[in-house]
């Protein structure tokens, strides 16, 4: 009989949690970890997930099936199992269909003693946040991470559509796009041990790679000399910062979408592309995973369904930097930073404008030249052709500009930098066959921040990567 039953499971189809309301065959096998359970005398009830859907599907079981184990092999919360049986309509309001089992096998033991999450609690989002290695056994993180998922797919399908190639871009480069200071500087371990300082070391024969290389703070280089060949490109994957923050805006590790085209040659060609791609993304989240946005809306931030819904029933509002720097000065508030033109927007000038405009998101255009880097292209006003997206409660999530194609206002704005030397290659972009192009990044950690009105950056990515912190 044992060696019967074995052989059946075996034969069994495994199905997914989430196919299981709309599964036809049986008798089927699940697998999972356990949610919750409930012995009664007879019957027992567990609850099995295994992180395909928000909801749990409900195991009935004969309660001897549980107790064939010994104590030092019991069933309980967090353990993982696999459960034979057959699907069968529910008599519960909230669940569809309900496996009746005929066989259990416990996989992984668990004590619910020392186990972090209890069934049945809520777990706020900061206690979760200690235990990255478990924490995609909670709801919330398991949501979090097909609406991820879901997110990124999005943003591909998205470009796909419009003809843009996908540019795998670097982690190791020379370049500097953001003309930021805190970078991380890689080389071979041995180098640490035998060289000067980084910052005193000049002979570059010894390093690794021959000049001094680090992580990237951004594909958007790269993607412009593939899109000066290629008309329309995208990068997307992690960027790297070494700032010294502990903010819940910042990260050290984050990642990034970055899309460059030759078909960008005004502002509102840039700004329309932005705005079309962030609405169709989230509708379509909002249609394929609406029940994992509705849990996180009602469960941590109601205000963001409705950011959300104004968001995408309403055009994104339009002003340059000096009309923003104008209500800004003109506003009652006190701010910690006072605002004036020519210094750059903090993040609570940026909470102030979209507010101010009704919580729907605020392109910035026209920046101070002098506050953008040397690739934006000069309005030949004190301006450049630069532009940020602003969105309620997390301000800036989008950056771009126009790029200088004018082979002579690049080389003279590079030389005014003295980075003429470092970035020759570049010029060559203009040199040769110029053509006018632009381009943006997408902070796409804070674009899940403002989808799902999550307050702290670390609870939208997987392992949060930040000072001091890098356990695993």
């Amino acid at each position: 009989l044992a060696h019967a039953m074995s052989r059946l499971r075996r034969c069994l189809h495994f199905v997914r949690v989430c196919e299981a309301g709309r599964q036809k065959e049986n008798p089927v096998s699940v697998k999972g970890w356990v949610k919750a359970l409930r012995r009664q005398k007879d019957i027992s009830f567990l609850e099995i997930n295994d992180g395909s859907s928000l909801k749990n599907i409900q195991v009935v079981a004969p309660t001897e099936l549980l107790e064939n184990n010994s104590d030092e092999k019991k069933i309980n919360t967090g353990c993982s199992v696999k459960v034979s049986g057959t699907l069968v309509p529910s008599s519960h309001a909230r669940q569809s269909t309900e496996l009746q089992a005929d066989d259990i096998t416990l996989v992984g033991t668990c004590s619910p003693v020392d186990y972090p999450f209890k069934a049945k609690k809520h777990h706020p989002l900061d206690y979760i946040r200690r235990y990255p290695h478990l924490r995609a056994r909670t709801t919330s993180f398991a949501s979090l991470l097909r609406i991820r998922n879901a997110a990124a797919m999005a943003l591909h399908s998205f470009y796909q559509a419009e003809g843009y190639i996908w540019l795998h871009s670097p982690i190791l480069t020379t370049n500097n796009c953001e003309e930021l200071g805190d970078l991380f500087q890689v080389e071979r371990e041995s180098y640490f041990q035998t060289a000067l300082p980084f910052a005193e070391n000049t002979n570059h024969s010894s390093q690794f790679f021959g000049l001094p290389t680090y992580l990237t703070v951004s594909g958007q280089l790269h993607a412009e000399m593939i899109a000066c060949g290629m008309t329309s490109v995208y990068t997307f994957g992690p960027t790297f910062r070494a700032e010294k923050s502990q903010t819940r805006r910042h990260l050290a590790e984050f990642w990034m979408f970055e899309a460059e085209s030759c078909n960008f040659e005004a502002m509102d060609d840039l700004t329309q592309v932005i705005e079309k791609s962030i609405k169709w993304t989230l509708e379509h989240l909002l249609d394929k995973f609406a029940e994992d946005i509705h849990y996180f809306h009602t469960t941590f931030s109601p205000e963001a369904q409705a950011h959300i819904q104004t968001a995408l029933k309403t055009d994104f509002v339009r002003m340059s930097y000096s009309e923003a720097v104008a209500l800004l000065e003109q506003s009652s508030q006190i701010f910690q930073f006072k605002p004036e033109w020519g210094a750059d927007l903090q993040s609570e000038h940026e909470r102030y404008l979209v507010e101010h405009c009704g919580n729907v998101p605020v392109f910035v255009t026209d920046f101070p030249t002098q506050l953008k880097p040397f690739y934006a292209r000069d309005n030949g006003d004190s301006t450049a052709a630069a532009v940020d997206l602003l969105v309620p409660t997390v301000g800036e999530v989008v950056g771009g500009s126009l790029r200088e194609e004018r082979f002579t206002v690049l080389k003279d704005r590079m030389d005014s930098k003295s980075i003429g030397n470092q970035y020759d290659w570049y010029l060559d972009l203009a040199r040769f066959g110029a053509m006018p192009h632009g381009g943006f990044g997408l902070g796409f950690d804070r674009f899940l921040q403002y989808m799902l009105g999550l307050d702290n950056i670390r609870d939208v990515i997987p392992f949060p990567r930040f000072i001091g912190s890098c356990r695993y």
